[in-house]
């Protein structure tokens, strides 16, 4: 029997401010287990002696790793915790913060027959706002478009979100987002 029958991983893609977060969020609640991507960023800086949470430190040290590591750098380490969740017996897997065509690829290679891929688009306008008004690490309208423009140019964000396999349009209330996102994963047998 195949160690990955059965075994559905999710993951999450989309511009900062899109609302992965809140939809990951959601699903953790359910009981879900994720894999986090930026978290292994943080181990990462944390073991370099940075401080996680500056966008001026963070933006150079996730270039400089990838330089150092490989634009895989990210993706191996998030390839092994999944597959130690599914040898502690997990089958329904999230996958917080995919960013790159090269990690798509990677992970795609890895679990080729479970990975599905959900993009949640949402208006720049939208985010701007929503971004601004975050407690945590606010950022103004041209750093969200400065960022928008380092996630696609140098960490080529923009290669998952357009190949996805589902997509959501996040541009109404959290309740709109849930529901969109639970007609998906029941479309595709994840919450069976």
């Amino acid at each position: 029997m195949n160690h990955l029958e059965n075994v559905k991983i999710v993951a999450l893609v989309g511009l900062t401010g899109s609302g992965k977060s809140t939809a990951v969020d959601y699903l953790t609640e359910k009981g879900y287990p994720k894999v986090y991507f930026g978290g292994i960023f943080y181990e990462a800086m944390k073991e370099a002696g940075l401080t996680p949470g500056d966008w001026a430190v963070e933006t150079p040290f996730r270039a400089a790793i990838r330089e150092k590591e490989g634009n895989d750098f990210v993706v191996k380490r998030a390839n092994k915790q999944i597959r130690d969740l599914i040898s502690a017996g997990q089958h329904r897997i999230i996958a917080d913060g995919l960013y790159s065509w090269t990690e798509y690829k990677v992970m795609k290679h890895e679990f080729p027959g479970e990975l599905t891929l959900i993009a949640i688009v949402t208006p720049r306008r939208i985010r701007q706002h929503r971004l601004a008004a975050r407690p945590d690490r606010p950022l103004t309208s041209a750093e969200v478009d400065q960022r928008d423009w380092n996630e696609i140019e140098t960490i080529e964000k923009g290669g998952p979100i357009a190949i996805a396999d589902h997509f959501i349009t996040n541009d109404g209330d959290e309740a709109q987002l849930q529901k969109q996102l639970d007609a998906i994963l029941e479309d595709i047998g994840f919450y069976k």
